[in-house]
């Protein structure tokens, strides 16, 4: 019998209304997974020992003074992160990216082309053609990440 512990996901929350959906698919796959708040204790994270973080979205901006940031240690840990949203954006920033207001806001129906679909989209998809996936999401950014040309 496979044990779900051996592969403990840390899922760190800044307020996404689709956290929890993001915890049950992580669940559905068969890896144990917590949702705690982004301000975790550096500690207890240590202590939870995941084999991976996954940052959150939520509604603030990393642009605004004092917006929410992730634990040092999770960028110090040796262990994969996965940002989604504001956990992408905040990452970028911490990691010495750039973020920046969007000239144009982003809200409502996108398509998203799946390059190669890992475990965590497996057998998830809106539309089959031949070799291609694609899948329709909802989105709403008004910020970007860039890089310095």
């Amino acid at each position: 019998m496979q044990d779900i512990h051996a592969q403990r996901i840390l899922i760190l929350d800044f307020g996404s209304q689709y956290t929890q959906l993001i915890a049950r698919r992580v669940r559905e796959i068969g890896v144990y997974c917590e949702i705690r708040a982004y301000d975790m204790n550096e500690q207890a994270i240590l202590d939870f020992a995941p084999k991976g973080i996954i940052l959150a979205g939520g509604p603030e901006s990393v642009t605004e003074v004092h917006s929410p940031r992730a634990p040092a240690v999770v960028f110090q840990m040796n262990v994969p992160v996965l940002g989604i949203c504001y956990g992408m954006q905040t990452m970028a920033e911490q990691l010495g990216g750039k973020v920046s207001a969007s000239d144009e806001r982003e809200f409502g129906y996108a398509n998203v082309q799946v390059e190669t679909a890992g475990a965590l989209l497996k057998d998830i998809h809106d539309d089959l053609q031949a070799d291609t996936c694609s899948l329709n999401v909802w989105m709403s950014h008004g910020d970007k990440v860039y890089a310095d040309a």
